[in-house]
């Protein structure tokens, strides 16, 4: 008779937010979309990932990374956002940090402003709707 040892789970790998100490990486999401920002939060924490902070614009996102840094390893910045948008952002991010690891999400139809982020220094981008294995994926490759 077959028991729970004879199946592998999913469990059995280690968690993908997880360094190489054992200690979580350390996350920020940006975002004007709460339930964007909430949806990728679920999808880091469930691997381990630390969401140390949110922020609804990029003005709040600069300042906050500005204060967090050198204590965050990744920020996750919506493109298109009030006050200051994700590239304004990712510039001023880029300036204060030229080390800093930025994964820009975005909808659809925005890859101009996609290939604009690139080019200054995003690491990876991330498309709305949000798949889960995708933005993992995409997370985990900048970190590596």
């Amino acid at each position: 008779m077959k028991t729970l040892n004879d199946f592998p789970t999913i469990n059995e790998r280690p968690p993908e937010g997880l360094k190489g100490d054992g200690g979580s990486y350390r996350v920020m999401i940006v975002d004007d979309s709460m339930f964007v920002a909430k949806q990728l939060g679920q999808i880091l924490t469930s691997e381990g990932y630390e969401v140390i902070a949110t922020a609804v614009d990029g003005k709040e996102g600069v300042d906050k990374y500005k204060e967090l840094a050198p204590n965050i390893d990744l920020v996750t910045m919506d493109i298109t956002m009030p006050r200051m948008d994700g590239i304004t952002a990712l510039e001023q991010i880029m300036a204060f940090d030229k080390n800093a690891k930025v994964v820009m999400v975005s909808a659809l139809g925005k890859e101009e402003l996609v290939k604009k982020s690139l080019l200054l220094g995003a690491k990876n981008y991330i498309i709305k709707p949000l798949d889960r294995k995708k933005v993992l994926e995409r997370i985990s490759t900048c970190l590596k």
